[in-house]
């Protein structure tokens, strides 16, 4: 895809979800078991929110069926989603493979116009984190979607993102008494919450001081990134849930040890970031 110059101000951040708040549910890349997407649904509902399905969210492309229906459909399921002013927040249904197919088919200044909206989803869906953050200035979730066993099987990996949704910023203290830092000192900075294998195939400008975050998408486990920033995925590179942090310090003798539960999944943008 064609990338925008790199952003030096912070990415922006959407407002929280609150009890009553409107989900539209997308999917940009493989098709979707009905089962599984009700089952998903039935978390949100769960949760206060109104989900709204996408039109195409349960089609199968006529030729490809590893694809949730045709490029086109899946681009305007998700931008009408987007540029909806009813709705507050956009959840991928699964990963798989096919976002790239209809990445530049999106008309990325309506979105930036329509201003910034909790996006979740991990896997296949980096490549829709990287245009958000480089063609709309947005932080965006890397997170569980609501068709995986990461959402529907792992009740802390659900809770985790309910409460990054919801909930006021709260400060955390993570590591083992047994951790060590591999090079001590102190560091703050951004990361990118991404499965590698399906970011873009050329070099990503990116703002000065952001590092990388695995997604290791094997695994149920979800991890994030130990780089500076959020990168909560299911993988499979930290022993614990949601390890790793944004605004992260490291001692000798002690891993990185600090976050910001606001910040936890958010893989674009200032550590230091608060939203309303």
């Amino acid at each position: 895809m064609t990338v925008a110059p790199s952003r030096t101000a912070p990415a922006d951040r959407p407002s929280r979800l609150r009890p009553g708040s409107r989900v539209a549910v997308v999917a940009p890349s493989g098709p979707v078991p009905a089962d599984r997407l009700e089952a998903g649904l039935g978390v949100l509902r769960e949760w206060g929110l109104e989900p709204v399905v996408a039109p195409h969210v349960l089609d199968v492309h006529p030729e490809l069926g590893y694809l949730a229906g045709t490029d086109a459909d899946r681009a305007a399921d998700l931008q009408a989603a987007w540029c909806d002013p009813a709705v507050d927040a956009v959840i991928c249904a699964r990963g798989g493979y096919g976002a790239h197919r209809m990445v530049d088919l999106v008309d990325w200044a309506a979105v930036r116009a329509a201003g910034p909206k909790a996006f979740v989803g991990y896997s296949d869906i980096t490549v829709l984190h990287e245009a958000f953050a480089l063609r709309a200035g947005f932080a965006t979730l890397h997170g569980p979607m609501v068709a995986t066993e990461a959402f529907l099987k792992d009740a802390p990996t659900r809770e985790h993102l309910r409460a990054t949704l919801f909930e006021p910023e709260t400060v955390l203290t993570l590591g083992l008494d047994t951790a060590a830092a591999l090079v001590p000192g102190r560091a703050r900075g951004s990361c990118t919450g991404a499965a590698s294998a399906c970011s873009p195939p050329t070099p990503v400008p990116r703002t000065p001081g952001t590092g990388p975050g695995a997604d290791c998408s094997s695994s149920r486990t979800p991890v994030r990134s130990p780089t500076g920033s959020t990168a909560s995925s299911p993988g499979c590179c930290a022993p614990a849930p949601w390890r790793g942090c944004p605004g992260w310090s490291a001692a000798p003798g002690r891993s990185a040890d600090r976050t910001r539960r606001s910040a936890r999944c958010w893989p674009t943008g200032s550590a230091r970031w608060g939203y309303p």
